[in-house]
């Protein structure tokens, strides 16, 4: 990924809704899995870190779900941009608003599909000028986040499917959107 990306995942955070434990009872411990681009660590339970040979980091899921450990308050470190920064900046592209409705195509090549939501528009010569369909996109996340020109300095608080992130909003060189929706 690019040097601008940090990820990591910390239930202890004053800016998420903290979970100090997991559902084993274990202390949740900061995890950097993305740190200046570069990966670095992955969660545990018990189960999975008694095989590797591991502490836990505190990301159980609740008993007799099989999923595996799963980080549940994710960050995305933010960058020093406005969004009419970013937004001067493009001389031809697409304001996303909201992804949504996003399913794993290829999870070893973390390749996503899903459609936009809540607001899509043409920019042109930096300005917003219309409206345009919802579009659905195929796309690797890796390869976007190794294509993030900016990044904006506010973060938002959004609820995941098991849990909650806090991310700044991108500014991404290409996306590959595939179709438009019908509606």
């Amino acid at each position: 990924m690019g040097e601008n990306i940090s990820i990591w995942d910390d239930g202890l955070a004053p800016d998420t809704i903290p979970s100090p434990f997991d559902f084993e009872g274990v202390p949740k411990q900061r995890v950097d899995f993305i740190a200046d681009g570069v990966a670095k660590g992955i969660v545990y339970d018990t189960y999975y870190a008694g095989k590797e040979g591991k502490a836990s980091t505190g990301h159980a899921l609740p008993a007799g779900m099989t999923f595996g450990p799963v980080p549940s308050n994710m960050f995305l470190k933010p960058g020093a941009a406005t969004k009419e920064e970013m937004l001067a900046s493009v001389e031809r592209g697409i304001w996303v608003s909201r992804f949504w409705y996003t399913r794993p195509v290829h999870p070893l090549k973390v390749i996503v599909t899903g459609m936009t939501r809540d607001g899509t528009f043409l920019i042109e010569k930096g300005k917003i000028t219309a409206p345009i369909k919802n579009l659905r996109f195929t796309q690797s996340y890796l390869e976007a986040l190794n294509q993030v020109e900016m990044i904006g300095r506010e973060t938002s608080l959004h609820s995941a499917m098991m849990g909650v992130s806090r991310v700044p909003a991108l500014k991404v060189r290409s996306w590959n959107f595939s179709g438009a929706t019908e509606f």
